[in-house]
């Protein structure tokens, strides 16, 4: 059953926390999932949301604690002792484990470290704060299951028995060699059908697909998306196996990602949090603000060139908005296909060229029909031929060259390891009204000789 959040639920609950009411905190949690009491607890400030976790069961705390975003996370932290975290600790994969503990101090996280009863829970998670949280190492977690490839089934069973209540998730074995360097993987159901004294090697697989502890998280995330993946091996240059990297971490990386690329396609300069202060939000956003306020300072100025001709057909100015919307539409369209498609190795590979033929084919379709258009708008809305087709050849042109923009351009940044979701937004906007103008004026002085 999914916990209610109603005004009248938080009300009762907050009365029942002033009130110290265990009895129905403990009642109204009681065997509800902890994203749904997460979401409860982000209605609540930091002092009740502590007696909660406080209430609870030890394996349900350290869940909640593991789920709530960075910046709350850190903040809900601080309400903690290190005995309390430490108690914490061993509920939870040591690689959130490392992940909680390197966002404290280092005095706490030591504290908190040395106050692990368990040694070897200890061990994996002073191990894994030596990786950058944005590589394979940083991603993945100490718990899985391994055999070597000289025992036996019963061997295999009794260690998958062991380590069953440290691995929450199991879904195949690995297999190493006496140096626990990775060979390959059986599958849970081979282990089950095998007779007992049937030895690994006569039934493990040998083509496993496992990254190197160095190797990027967005990487780790395509392979596992390619190769439809749940779960990852992990090991060093020597092959040696050191974790495993779940789903659920690289589902996090590409939401993760997916955000970062839409905040940068909208204009922020740097990700916004929706608690982060006034300045801090503003200086996120202020700088591809000035970038577009200085472009559209400079299609002024360049719209201001074509004065004279403005003054002989007034009517032209009518048209300029049309022609940069449209310019801008175009680009950003074809940019945030080309952004998306970026994520696939593949995309620069052979068929690139029959990719580019593709977009112009689309584009000259679309340009087709939106020049029709409104040229058939400007005929029967009585305005004058010529300039109908001044409008309309220009709006055919500009969606070519900005469809051709938006595509190239993220390539290009791409190429020089620079992220391409700048490609869009204000960027291509402007550089496409300028494209826009010059093209739009282009044709009223060949077409009016002027």
């Amino acid at each position: 059953m999914q916990l209610e959040l109603s005004k009248e639920y938080l009300e009762r609950l907050e009365t029942a926390i002033e009130k110290r009411d265990e009895a129905f905190i403990r009642e109204s949690m009681d065997g509800e999932h902890p994203a749904d009491i997460s979401s409860v607890l982000y209605e609540l400030d930091t002092a009740q949301s502590k007696y909660v976790i406080d209430l609870l069961p030890r394996e349900v705390s350290a869940e909640i604690i593991s789920s709530l975003d960075g910046d709350t996370q850190r903040k809900f932290l601080k309400a903690f002792t290190s005995a309390e975290l430490a108690e914490l600790i061993p509920y939870v994969d040591s690689d959130d484990a490392a992940d909680l503990l390197n966002q404290q101090p280092v005095k706490f996280r030591e504290e908190v470290i040395a106050l692990i009863n368990d040694a070897e829970t200890a061990n994996h998670i002073i191990e894994l704060l030596h990786y950058d949280e944005d590589c394979a190492g940083g991603l993945m977690a100490k718990e899985l299951i391994k055999a070597n490839i000289n025992w036996t089934v019963v061997q295999c069973i009794e260690e998958i028995r062991r380590q069953a209540e440290d691995v929450e998730k199991i879904f195949s074995v690995y297999v190493v060699d006496d140096e626990d360097k990775l060979l390959g993987r059986v599958s849970l159901k081979k282990i089950i059908l095998a007779r007992a004294y049937t030895r690994i090697a006569d039934i493990y697989e040998d083509d496993i697909i496992a990254v190197e502890s160095y190797r990027d998280s967005e990487e780790v995330a395509e392979m596992m998306q390619k190769y439809d993946l749940e779960t990852i091996p992990v090991v060093n240059i020597q092959g040696k196996l050191l974790g495993r990297i779940t789903i659920d971490d690289v589902v996090d990386v590409i939401t993760e990602q997916a955000e970062l690329d839409q905040q940068m396609m909208s204009g922020l300069s740097q990700p916004e949090e929706e608690d982060d202060g006034v300045l801090t939000s503003a200086k996120a956003r202020l700088p591809w603000l000035l970038i577009g306020m200085g472009g559209g300072l400079l299609g002024a100025r360049f719209a201001g060139f074509f004065e004279a001709d403005i003054k002989l057909i007034p009517a032209m100015a009518f048209f300029i908005p049309l022609i940069t919307a449209t310019g801008g539409n175009v680009g950003i369209q074809s940019s945030t296909v080309v952004v998306q498609s970026l994520t696939n190795a593949s995309f620069l590979g052979n068929s690139f060229y029959n990719r580019i033929v593709k977009v112009l084919l689309v584009a000259l379709i679309n340009a087709a029909v939106i020049s029709t258009l409104v040229f058939l708008f400007n005929i029967l809305t009585g305005s004058a031929l010529q300039l109908a087709l001044v409008v309309s050849i220009a709006l055919f042109s500009v969606v070519i060259l900005a469809s051709l923009m938006g595509t190239i351009t993220p390539i290009i940044l791409n190429r020089f390891e620079i992220n391409p979701a700048l490609a869009s937004g204000p960027f291509i906007t402007t550089a496409n009204d300028l494209l826009g103008l010059a093209v739009y004026f282009g044709v009223a002085h060949w077409l009016y000789n002027l």
